[in-house]
């Protein structure tokens, strides 16, 4: 099964559209993390099955977080302003124990991080648009198989991020 994530674009429209029509006629769902910036129900938000809010996104149709299995596998996804991501991933890793998540995704930070730990993956996809570490654009897909799920960061241009992608052994 693959999963897009992405979060962070800030009302820019033409990078979500780039990634869709990019990817999505490979992968199982598209997820955004928040600050899309865009109404629930506007037509870039769309193709993202799985979308919550963030800190600056003021549809309060959004969740500010939601779990769902997807194939076999439990998905969790927020921002992550409301769990301190920032400062620590303890209060997201207390989160994934309680829903059985396979999958923990959320933003807030701008920041790309890929974490296995406990049977979880910790994904942040960075921004799309104000990215903070790295100073690259990204977003993910993460990829399972039998023995080991793979993250692949990609820049706004679709190109595959060597540095920050990664596979772990399940």
């Amino acid at each position: 099964m693959k999963v897009l994530v992405v979060s962070d674009n800030h009302g820019s429209a033409e990078e979500l559209q780039h990634l869709v029509e990019r990817h999505q006629e490979d992968v199982q769902c598209m997820i955004h993390c928040g600050d899309s910036e865009f109404d629930y129900d506007a037509e870039e938000m769309t193709p993202f099955q799985l979308r919550v809010r963030g800190n600056c996104d003021f549809d309060n149709r959004y969740p500010n977080e939601i779990s769902e299995t997807i194939g076999s596998k439990t998905i969790f996804a927020t921002h992550g302003h409301l769990y301190n991501v920032k400062m620590t991933l303890m209060k997201l890793a207390y989160k994934a124990e309680e829903t059985n998540a396979d999958l923990v995704c959320f933003g807030h930070s701008h920041e790309a991080l890929a974490v296995y730990e406990d049977g979880t993956l910790f994904l942040n996809p960075g921004s799309v648009r104000l990215p903070r570490q790295p100073t690259i654009k990204t977003y993910a897909i993460v990829e399972w198989s039998d023995s080991k799920v793979t993250v692949t960061f990609y820049d706004e241009e679709g190109t595959v991020v060597n540095d920050l992608s990664n596979s772990f052994t399940i």
